[in-house]
């Protein structure tokens, strides 16, 4: 798994106005905590912290400014619904040895049999394991399945050290026919007819409606 270090100021001033003008100064707020402690609150470097964001559950080693050196993983990371950069980050203290629970990405690999379709039901799978040593995915092979076919959570192939912390009968993958041409033209009609009879629903509760007032 990927582990990074990063340079962390702690942070004294609070609210909208301070988390604004550590943006400006490409820094990120972000919090500490775990591990029954007060929470520590931080600034990170932008740059630093979004190039490690892009590996999911990212083992990062905190070099904290007067407070020394912490391991932490992200549990939460806010962006900006329209530009995408980082506003926000919480960071789990963890502790070399200890094992967490974490959603790790899943990865398709092969292609199924002609004529079918794949279909990734679940894209992160939750499991168990070592602060430490977390898989940055796992990988699913649908080379050559047939359509009916399925994967489950309980069939996945696990990195040695870790175990399934979902639902064993979790649906992964679903491989169904390719829908023809006569399939997308019957589902259309179908479609359409609904739309009308929701209309007409409408319709008819407003002129209730009307006629009760």
């Amino acid at each position: 798994m990927s582990d990074v270090k990063i340079a962390a100021e702690l942070r004294t001033e609070f609210g909208k106005g301070a988390a604004r003008r550590l943006r400006r100064a490409d820094k990120v707020p972000a919090v500490l905590y775990g591990h029954g402690t007060d929470p520590i609150h931080l600034s990170l470097p932008g740059h630093d912290t979004m190039m490690a964001m892009k590996t999911a559950n990212v083992l990062i080693t905190l070099d904290i400014q007067d407070h020394g050196n912490e391991l932490a993983l992200p549990k939460h990371v806010q962006r900006d619904p329209l530009k995408g950069f980082i506003e926000h980050v919480d960071l789990l203290l963890v502790k070399r040895g200890e094992k967490v629970v974490v959603d790790v990405p899943v990865t398709l690999v092969g292609d199924a049999a002609p004529g079918t379709m794949v279909s990734l039901e679940s894209t992160t799978v939750a499991i168990e394991a070592e602060a430490t040593h977390l898989p940055e995915h796992i990988e699913v092979s649908v080379e050559g399945l047939e359509e009916g076919s399925m994967i489950h959570a309980k069939d996945l192939t696990l990195a040695p050290g870790s175990t399934l912390a979902a639902d064993e009968e979790l649906l992964i993958v679903n491989i169904t026919a390719t829908p023809t041409e006569a399939d997308l033209e019957a589902e259309a009609p179908a479609e359409e007819g609904a739309e009308v009879e929701e209309a007409a629903a409408s319709e008819g509760e407003e002129a209730a409606a009307s006629e009760e007032s």
